[in-house]
């Protein structure tokens, strides 16, 4: 399988390539500011052909670049509804005034991707040949989800946005934030996964979840 992570120089956020190898049609997840030109030659140099973008929430930082992806590619969107009204709307979820400067970026026009479907939780959908497993996880925003799929070695992946980092979770205390949602996704979702379950995070390095059983402050407490 082949995994490429594009960390975003503002607000560093990870944008993730997944394919079954080189030469393959595969699925970018979270394209954040400033990841165009690395996006594309990551595309250029594996032969790859996107299918579709994966947002694993809505704030701005994840989901910057999804229009020109899209666009490029002419490929769809996929974000769970409750988070759908961030893509048009990214400052009143980020607690700013609406049209205000965002921080460290062009002052822009937001837009929905032409094809916007939306995400279901417990549902599965085949993209690039990957069959990926979609869960609910409200708590940094009330649509947050994360993208669960197996590699050749049938070990279990998953694309945790930022409901999990290395050593920490994501913020709750934005607009659509709930500490006890947090905890709640965490018990349910991560908790029971396998400790080799590896874990591509939305900011940070890669971790599994034993990892961060054990390290992990939030996870060792609910632990």
């Amino acid at each position: 399988m082949f995994i490429a992570g594009i960390p975003s120089a503002i607000w560093g956020t990870n944008c993730w390539v997944i394919a079954s190898g080189d030469g393959a049609q595969c699925v970018v997840v979270d394209p954040g500011a400033d990841v165009g030109s690395r996006l594309e030659d990551i595309l250029t140099e594996h032969r790859l052909h996107p299918v579709a973008v994966l947002l694993t929430h809505g704030h701005i930082d994840h989901t910057y670049s999804v229009v020109p992806v899209c666009q490029a590619h002419d490929v769809p969107a996929y974000i769970h509804p409750s988070d759908r009204p961030q893509l048009t709307d990214p400052w009143y979820w980020l607690g700013i005034v609406p049209g205000a400067a965002l921080p460290g970026l062009p002052q822009l026009t937001f837009a929905e991707p032409d094809d916007v479907r939306e995400l279901a939780d417990g549902s599965t959908i085949t993209l690039a040949g990957l069959p990926v497993a979609i869960r609910h996880t409200p708590g940094h925003t009330a649509g947050s989800v994360i993208f669960q799929l197996s590699d050749d070695d049938e070990q279990t992946l998953v694309f945790a946005g930022d409901l999990v980092f290395a050593g920490s979770i994501g913020r709750v205390d934005l607009p659509g934030g709930s500490m006890d949602e947090m905890l709640h996704s965490l018990k349910a979702v991560i908790l029971p996964m396998g400790d080799d379950t590896v874990v591509y995070p939305g900011h940070g390095p890669t971790t599994t979840v034993g990892m961060e059983r054990l390290t992990n402050p939030f996870l060792r407490e609910l632990a």
